[in-house]
């Protein structure tokens, strides 16, 4: 069984909060990640720790020989301090952070190069500098 499946496997069998801080959610199977490259991305803490939905996320090129998507997710107001700690960052499978925040899932095919912020509908936008971040929790 590879990382993932078992992350995966270890986040459906809890619920609460487990020994490292994590919200332990159901993960269900929301989505199919069919990319060739993999399905692994990065989340923040304040996401999978402290319960805030996704307010920013960007696609980079994925990692070679990585089971990497390229997406990276982020609360939206996490300092240089805080994001310069590899300790606030955590891989996970995307279909487990879309168990986080679903709302994500309609822009996971977008293309390496996509920048998105939340608005306060619940929808993302191109992150062009010009609007603020809209902040919501789980």
């Amino acid at each position: 069984m590879g990382f993932l499946n078992r992350l995966k496997k270890k986040n459906m069998e809890n619920s609460g909060e487990n020994k490292d801080g994590f919200l332990e959610i159901e993960v269900k199977p929301l989505i199919e990640w069919k990319e060739p490259n993999g399905e692994g991305c990065i989340a923040s803490d304040m996401i999978t720790k402290e319960g805030w939905k996704v307010g920013y996320m960007f696609r980079d090129e994925p990692l070679e020989n990585q089971p990497d998507s390229g997406w990276h997710f982020f609360k939206g107001d996490e300092d240089e301090a805080y994001s310069n700690n590899t300790d606030n960052f955590h891989v996970f499978a995307i279909n487990t952070i879309c168990n986080y925040d679903p709302d994500i899932i309609p822009y996971l095919k977008s293309p390496v190069g996509t920048y998105l912020i939340r608005t306060e509908n619940g929808k993302f936008i191109e992150d062009d500098g010009s609007q603020a971040i809209y902040f919501e929790r789980q």
